[in-house]
């Protein structure tokens, strides 16, 4: 596989936004799943990740498509797969609505939840690719603050994230 690097520099003041980045390598994961995902950030929304208030997605939903998804939901189409999604974040009274979907969803069983009140890191990665940088996954993190993304397909940054967050995190049940 050829490696493929994207850095994009977001916010307000660039007017350039990571929704269609992110929303790509979401639905590769609905797709073709990886064996487990990451996602650390210290802070998290559960911000819509996938917007089809256009019918841009009606054929990869199916019969009755919603007019879109937020990142739980997406995370826990991912877990229905049988990918292990990880999710290590603050303890902190923002992070709780978005903590408390993953947790009363039918899928808790495939989601592993961290909790550290010293997080900072910012990273999304599945088996094949990886997405970090400086954004918390939430609205001002990806529309109104002056953020730096790499996005990155192939290559061993995915492997190498994985193994030194399942070293620090723990690989769950």
């Amino acid at each position: 596989m050829s490696v493929l690097e994207r850095t994009v520099r977001i916010g307000a003041g660039t007017g350039l936004r990571i929704d269609a980045m992110l929303s790509s390598a979401l639905i590769a994961e609905v797709v073709n799943p990886s064996n487990e995902i990451w996602l650390v950030s210290p802070w998290i929304t559960d911000i819509q990740v996938l917007d089809n208030s256009q019918g841009a997605y009606d054929s990869f939903f199916g019969d009755v498509p919603p007019l879109g998804w937020r990142l739980s939901e997406t995370l826990i189409q991912i877990a229905s797969r049988g990918t292990r999604v990880h999710v290590v974040t603050r303890p902190d009274p923002h992070n709780a609505p978005f903590l408390r979907r993953l947790e009363s969803s039918t899928e808790r069983d495939f989601i592993h939840i961290v909790l550290n009140p010293d997080v900072h890191e910012k990273t999304l990665c599945g088996d094949e690719w990886i997405l970090t940088g400086s954004m918390n996954y939430t609205v001002r993190g990806m529309a109104v603050n002056d953020e730096s993304v790499t996005y990155k397909v192939g290559g061993p940054e995915a492997s190498q994230a994985r193994l030194d967050l399942r070293q620090r995190w723990g690989a769950g049940a």
